[in-house]
């Protein structure tokens, strides 16, 4: 294959083995494994993890199929929008649904029995301004579950919206205050959801009182920092993540060009000596940004190959004139490590000003993920 992914299982199972000691035994951990398991391959990702953990959220309908089939026995909560055809798959395959709008309410009404009833995590809008009811909504939602046996709430959930980016938790107190009012109403009504969570990974790392009945943990579970406050915060007291994806790619050519050569679309740069390139038959179709044009640096023989030029849909050239002895066939890490050297998601994404996230799930799903010890 001339791209693909390596996906290490001992990295996944101890960054999980982490979390558990960091969020203790009393509080379930749901390994959040939406887009395609933050790129990483749900097929690889599950199968993995599935028994350290004791749920799993994605974001559709489609995506909950997929988890069914690997891991049979836990629970799963959709946490996204759902048309109304995907509630009613939902609702016969006993998946959680995010119930997040008036809308949402009276459409599981109509699908679900007393039965088969629609087992739901009602969203909590408390400061993000995304998917959830206001707290001013929550009494006509009562209203409409009221004696209602097709509907059964399960759980209650909100979402932080400054919890990575700040050493400033106020904002997150005030909404984790919001989303406890919110449970105080839905309990003078007599509903009271014995799942409530709120805390991600960065939460569930640095603010202990959000902790909860359970934490959704995604991008930690891979080994990956949600910001570079909580990797500081957290490696002080003695914790560590291991990233568990390494992208590679074969070199498919070699050639060896002299000083003032244009190379790629638009002549935006030429060689400034003699010099040996390798073109990678990947590009920005496959998630190498074309941010990344004279910017990225790949490793070839645990040397940094800088990208020249600009990269195209399915190939980009780079500098091998330092890397010694290099051939087609070659191995090129795009993110992970050769030898001593390392290209971190976290520098991949800083090269074209963006997040870990970003880079790791906008790798192409179609690109293989291979399952390593």
């Amino acid at each position: 294959m001339k791209t693909w992914v390596e996906i290490s299982r001992s990295a996944l199972r101890e960054n999980v083995d982490t979390l558990r000691k960091v969020i203790g035994p009393s509080t379930k951990l749901m390994a959040v494994v939406k887009a395609n398991a933050y790129g990483h391959g749900l097929e690889t990702v599950v199968p993995a993890i599935r028994e350290r953990v004791d749920w799993f959220g994605v974001v559709s309908v489609g995506e909950a199929d997929r988890v069914r089939a690997l891991a049979p026995s836990k629970p799963i909560l959709v946490m996204g929008y759902a048309t109304d055809a995907e509630l009613g798959h939902a609702i016969k395959r006993g998946f959680r649904i995010t119930l997040h709008s008036p809308n949402a309410a009276k459409k599981i009404m109509q699908l679900a029995t007393a039965a088969r009833p629609a087992r739901v995590h009602l969203k909590i809008e408390t400061g993000i301004s995304r998917l959830g009811f206001l707290l001013e909504d929550l009494p006509a939602l009562i209203r409409t579950l009221a004696g209602k046996k097709q509907v059964v709430v399960e759980g209650a959930s909100t979402h932080f919206a400054n919890i990575e980016d700040s050493a400033d938790l106020s904002y997150g107190r005030q909404q984790l205050d919001r989303f406890r009012q919110g449970l105080a109403i839905l309990k003078d009504a007599g509903i009271e959801p014995a799942l409530p969570h709120i805390a991600a990974s960065g939460a569930a790392m640095i603010f202990p009182e959000s902790r909860l009945a359970m934490v959704r943990t995604g991008i930690a579970m891979y080994g990956l920092w949600p910001s570079e406050n909580i990797r500081q915060a957290m490696e002080g007291q003695g914790f560590s993540l291991r990233p568990a994806l390494a992208w590679k790619c074969r070199i498919a050519q070699i050639k060896h060009l002299p000083a003032g050569t244009p190379v790629s679309y638009g002549l935006t740069e030429r060689l400034g000596r003699d010099s040996t390139l390798a073109v990678l038959p990947i590009g920005y179709w496959d998630g190498l940004p074309r941010a990344m044009s004279s910017v990225g640096e790949v490793l070839v023989n645990g040397h940094r190959a800088k990208i020249i030029g600009r990269v195209c849909m399915n190939m980009c050239i780079v500098d091998v004139t330092e890397a010694g002895a290099v051939a087609p066939g070659d191995e090129a890490v795009l993110i992970g490590r050769q030898g001593i050297s390392l290209v971190s998601a976290d520098e991949f994404a800083a090269k074209h000003g963006t997040i870990n996230y970003e880079v790791v799930t906008r790798i192409n799903p179609s690109i293989q993920r291979l399952a390593k010890p």
